[in-house]
C-alpha cells in the first residue's frame, strides 16, 4: 500500500500546533509568555511530535496521552535551542527564520522562557484528569527526563563545548551526537510506544530504529550547515566551520557523511521490520524525510 506522508502529517501537525498554541500560556508576567510563545510557535519542523504520534499509532496507543508528549518533547527541544542560541553557548542570531529569543527580547527573559517551557513539559504530561493513568504518566516523565539531562541532551551540548576546536574520534563524534540530538529522537518513539502496551520485540525494534534515525539527523544536519544557505535553513548556515566544531563532514568528508546517512535509513528500516507490528509506515517514511531533506 502507499503511504503519503503529507496527508498523514497535515492532520497530526495541525493537532499538534493547536495544541501547542492553547497550552503555552499567554499571561505568564512580564513578557515571558510573550518570549514563550515566539519561540514555539509558527515555526519548527514538529519531527518530534509526528514521531510520538506515529509510534503511538503503530503500538495502538492513548491518542491524547501522544498528543500531550509530543507537546511536551517539542517544548522540551525549543527551551534547548533558547539556551543554545544564548551568547554564553553558540550565540546565534537566527532560529527558524527569524530573530533568535535572545536577540528579540533579551538575554534574560530568555534564560527565564527556556525556564518555564522545560517546567511546562513536565505539568504537560501530568494532567489531573484520569484520562491518562498514572502509570503512563510516570513513564512519559521518566523517559522524557533522562533523555534531556545529564545523560542525554544537556550531556551532549557539555561535550559539544569542550570539544570546540579539539579533533574527536568518530566514536567520540557518534557518542556526542547520539547525546545532544539523537537521545531525544529516539525518545520521541518510546514515549509514543509507552502510550501503548507494546511486547518486548516491538520495543526492542522502536528503540533500535530511534538510535539510527536520532543519528541520521545530526549527520544530514552536519551535511546541510556546509550544502545549504541560511534561507533555507532558516539558522545560521557554516556556523560548525567557523566555529571549529567537529562534524562529521568535518570528520569523514562529504561523500562519507552522505553514505552514512544512507547507511543509517537502512539501519532504521530493518529496525522497523523487527517490531512485528502491522503498521509502521508513518515511522518509515519520517525516517526517508529526515535522510532526505533539505532544511
Amino acid at each position: 500500500m502507499t503511504f503519503d506522508l503529507k496527508d498523514w502529517s497535515a492532520e497530526r501537525l495541525d493537532r499538534t500546533e493547536q495544541a501547542l498554541s492553547a497550552w503555552v500560556p499567554t499571561n505568564a508576567p512580564a513578557d515571558l509568555g510573550d518570549a514563550m510563545r515566539y519561540a514555539v510557535l509558527d515555526g519548527g519542523k514538529r519531527l518530534r511530535p509526528l514521531l510520538v504520534l506515529g509510534a503511538c499509532e503503530a503500538v495502538g496507543g492513548n491518542a491524547e496521552a501522544a498528543l500531550r508528549a509530543g507537546c511536551a518533547v517539542e517544548l522540551i527541544h525549543a527551551y534547548s535551542l533558547v539556551h543554545d542560541d544564548m551568547p554564553c553557548m553558540d550565540n546565534d542570531v537566527l532560529r527558524r527564520g527569524k530573530p533568535t529569543v535572545h536577540v528579540q527580547f533579551g538575554e534574560a527573559t530568555a534564560l527565564l522562557a527556556g525556564d518555564a517551557l522545560q517546567a511546562l513539559a513536565f505539568e504537560l504530561l501530568t494532567p489531573a484528569d484520569a484520562r491518562i493513568p498514572e502509570h503512563t504518566q510516570a513513564r512519559l516523565c521518566r523517559l522524557l527526563a533522562l533523555s534531556a539531562g545529564h545523560a542525554g541532551m544537556a550531556g551532549g551540548q557539555a561535550i559539544d563545548l569542550a570539544a570546540v576546536g579539539k579533533a574527536l574520534t568518530e566514536s567520540e563524534l557518534r557518542h556526542m551526537h547520539r547525546l545532544k540530538t539523537g537521545a531525544l529522537l529516539q525518545t520521541s518513539v518510546m514515549m509514543g510506544a509507552a502510550c501503548g502496551e507494546p511486547d518486548a520485540q516491538a520495543l526492542a525494534g522502536l528503540r533500535e530504529y530511534g538510535a539510527a534515525l536520532g543519528l541520521a539527523f545530526q549527520v544530514v544536519d552536519d551535511i546541510l550547515d556546509v550544502t545549504a544557505d541560511s534561507a533555507t535553513l532558516g539558522k545560521t548556515a557554516g556556523k560548525d566551520a567557523a566555529q571549529d566544531k567537529p562534524t562529521y563532514v568535518s570528520l569523514l568528508g562529504l561523500a562519507r557523511a552522505r553514505a552514512y546517512a544512507s547507511e543509517l535509513l537502512e539501519q532504521a528500516r530493518a529496525a522497523l521490520r523487527t517490531t512485528g507490528l502491522a503498521d509502521t509506515r508513518a515511522l518509515l517514511a519520517l525516517a526517508e524525510m529526515v535522510v532526505h531533506r533539505e532544511n
